[in-house]
């Protein structure tokens, strides 16, 4: 079994898409295993190598009407709670129940906001920080993509 990048970046694809924590494989001469932890998660995509990194600098032209509409747009709303994974998104545990959490709500580290079904499956997300939501983003139902902003924690 030869480990080369291209194999290697499979692997990755397989943990990745499949939602595993942790691949191992070996034989008489080798063994890999892949272990990925939950809080950071990094499509295959996205991976950056040593050898592919670049710097790019974007240039803006100085008009002050397309500077004053970002920072209108950028004002925080708090801190936001993302997705962690591609799915569609579910307020509460099922149809009939109340919704996990409300705009006003005052929530806890740890605590369960939603949950999100992927591949048949229903991943329950935690809250990472503590505070009162101050926006609920997307819609029962909704599909979200990784990294989409899920609500708002002052």
């Amino acid at each position: 079994m030869k480990f080369d990048l291209e194999y290697l970046e499979k692997l990755a694809n397989i943990v990745y898409e499949n939602d595993l924590s942790e691949i191992t494989l070996e034989d008489e001469e080798q063994a890999l295993s892949l272990k990925r932890e939950k809080q950071q998660i990094v499509p295959p995509s996205q991976v950056v190598l040593p050898s592919t990194i670049t710097s790019q600098v974007v240039s803006q032209p100085n008009n002050t009407k397309q500077a004053e509409k970002p920072k209108q747009a950028a004002e925080p709303k708090g801190k936001p709670i993302t997705a962690p994974m591609v799915g569609t998104f579910y307020s509460a545990p099922s149809p009939d129940d109340e919704p996990f959490v409300k705009v006003g709500d005052n929530i806890a580290i740890g605590q369960v906001v939603c949950i999100i079904e992927a591949m048949k499956l229903m991943n329950e997300i935690e809250a990472e920080v503590s505070g009162k939501i101050t926006e609920i983003c997307v819609k029962n139902g909704d599909s979200v993509e990784f990294g989409q902003v899920l609500m708002y924690v002052e």
